[in-house]
């Protein structure tokens, strides 16, 4: 049995006394006014059966308070679908057909994407005037090249904010290079991210230096839009990750990590099993940069923190 049968075996599809209507395909919906949808509700056992099958699928956890959250993202994928029920976009998405074209988008819609450059930029300056300069210039340090990992990196701005970090320590140690892997489980924000268009708003945290630096104004002013450098977007890989696959397809040894925020829509068991996951792919003495509203204290782990919501790997 395939995995995306077991998955459609396990979640449905429901009986037919608990369907609320009936289609073969989504497209053949009887259509709905944009009053009906938004007037939509999802019955508490199709948010059980979403619910599970999102934490087992990438290990979020969405207790009851989230329901209406779901209710008002899922809707999106209902209008798309043609659909007027969430009882029927159950149906498809727990079917095999749904699991290999729905899963993927139903995810992305789910997900929380929230991020900006330089967020939290304390975590920045203490990258550049204590980590780098102990990875690379301390006595003894003999790595020239840092490999950083921006996991979660949302539409693409932790992933670029660190790569101007990182090329602003280059010009003033010789022979500094470095590469940032950045990885989301949002296949709509990697898209996004990969393009490093972004509104002039968002750009705003960005000091003024490092805009005329690292940042191109559109040709069309009216638009407001501005376009990350191509070189500095040559020092970044975006690719599709879940921290509950079995291979993260990481050959090399990550110097630093950042997963900052994202640790907060897990379970305690799920966090302490993602970070074991983040400290295999750590050289030793890496460090790991977790988000200001987050905390390993009380699980097991080889790290020793340095500074606040910063470790050091042992």
């Amino acid at each position: 049995m395939t995995a995306e049968n077991s998955r459609a075996q396990s979640y449905g599809p429901v009986s037919s006394s608990s369907r609320q209507g009936s289609c073969d395909s989504p497209a053949e919906g009887n259509g709905y006014s944009n009053g009906s949808l938004f007037s939509l509700q999802m019955s508490d056992r199709d948010f059980l059966r979403l619910s599970r099958f999102i934490y087992e699928s990438c290990g979020i956890n969405l207790p009851p308070g989230k329901k209406t959250m779901i209710e008002g993202r899922l809707r999106k994928r209902l209008r798309a679908l043609g659909m007027d029920s969430f009882g029927r976009y159950c149906e498809f998405l727990f079917s095999p057909s749904g699991m290999q074209s729905e899963h993927v988008h139903m995810i992305d819609v789910v997900t929380t994407n929230k991020t900006d450059f330089f967020r939290e930029p304390e975590h920045f300056d203490y990258l550049s005037k204590t980590v780098l300069p102990e990875l690379v210039l301390s006595p003894g340090a003999t790595r020239r090249r840092i490999n950083v990992w921006s996991a979660a990196c949302s539409t693409g701005e932790e992933p670029y904010t660190l790569s101007m970090v990182l090329a602003e320590f280059a010009q003033e140690c010789s022979r500094f290079d470095f590469s940032v892997l950045a990885t989301d489980i949002s296949t709509v924000v990697l898209e996004k991210a990969a393009l490093g268009i972004y509104e002039h708003e968002r750009v705003i945290p960005v000091p003024m230096m490092l805009r005329k630096k690292y940042l191109l104004k559109s040709r069309h002013k009216e638009k407001g839009l501005v376009r990350i450098a191509p070189e500095l977007r040559g020092y970044v890989r975006f690719r599709r990750l879940n921290f509950l696959d079995d291979d993260y397809g990481i050959d090399e040894r990550m110097d630093v990590v950042f997963c900052r925020n994202a640790l907060i829509y897990f379970d305690r068991p799920t966090q302490e099993k993602f970070v074991f996951r983040f400290l295999e792919h750590m050289r030793r003495g890496g460090y790991l940069f977790i988000g200001h509203s987050e905390s390993l204290n009380g699980m097991e782990l080889p790290l020793e923190q340095t500074a606040a919501t910063v470790y050091r790997k042992l």
